[in-house]
């Protein structure tokens, strides 16, 4: 299978680079949820937020903000999530991208449970007007431990590409997801997150890796790099890959 082919050294040199998660799973952007605990009830979040400013021979400014809340019914998870970015140089916007999306967690017996997402999302300057991705699918847990975790999950879906001036695209979605990390000391941990998303048209895949040190049992730092490269994007996109280094305040509630 080609999702397989493509997807399995990208899984498999995570895996041997890291191998766990955030203990409360709360820093997931766009994959697995944590199994809740027990008698788990009520509403938790966090807000993200980093902003830069530089004058003088260079005037850029950059604007970060990321947000996501979770709440338990039995059985089931549920996380709405919304992020805005935006940099601009002498007033030339250089980047802009907006994201929107609500995920569905179902327990079943053992380390599984059922999944299904719905991502809104759009960015100036990747040749999209902007593109609605849904997925459904089968995820494992495959290590849960205080220290060390790992998830997978596979699953099919569908997107539509809304192209500006152009025919909308609707493609069938095979999906592979991996979230893997490290929680090596009370303060401080290291995530590292990757998806693949294969069409007919093109694959794109999604990588994020993180470390967060905690201040106080509500703010913590957080030193972001993300990754999202599309084999082949529209003839306007500025680029191939989009890489995206941050430093941002997180505050959890």
């Amino acid at each position: 299978m080609v999702l397989a082919r493509r997807l399995a050294p990208a899984l498999a040199l995570c895996t041997i680079g890291i191998l766990g998660t955030f203990q409360d799973a709360s820093a997931s952007p766009f994959y697995s949820l944590a199994a809740p605990e027990e008698g788990a009830d009520g509403f938790t979040g966090n807000v993200e937020l980093g902003y830069t400013h530089l004058s003088g021979n260079t005037n850029s400014e950059t604007l970060l903000g990321k947000g996501q809340m979770t709440w338990i019914t039995g059985d089931w998870m549920h996380r709405v999530r919304g992020e805005v970015r935006h940099v601009s140089e002498n007033s030339d916007t250089s980047a802009e991208q907006y994201l929107a999306s609500f995920r569905e967690r179902r327990e079943l017996d053992g380390p599984h449970y059922l999944f299904a997402f719905a991502r809104w999302e759009k960015d100036r300057f990747s040749g999209y007007d902007h593109q609605f991705t849904g997925i459904t699918g089968y995820g494992r847990q495959m290590i849960d431990t205080d220290r060390v975790q790992l998830t997978l999950e596979l699953g099919p879906g569908y997107r539509a590409d809304i192209l500006p001036n152009e025919e909308d695209e609707r493609l069938a979605v095979a999906y592979g997801a991996l979230e893997a990390g490290w929680q090596f000391s009370e303060t401080a941990s290291l995530e590292q997150e990757l998806s693949v998303e294969e069409t007919r048209k093109n694959t794109t895949s999604r990588s994020l890796t993180a470390l967060d040190t905690r201040i106080n049992a509500h703010l913590s730092l957080r030193l972001s790099h993300e990754i999202k490269h599309n084999t082949d994007p529209p003839p306007d996109a500025e680029a191939k890959t989009d890489r995206i280094t941050a430093a941002s305040l997180r505050y959890r509630f």
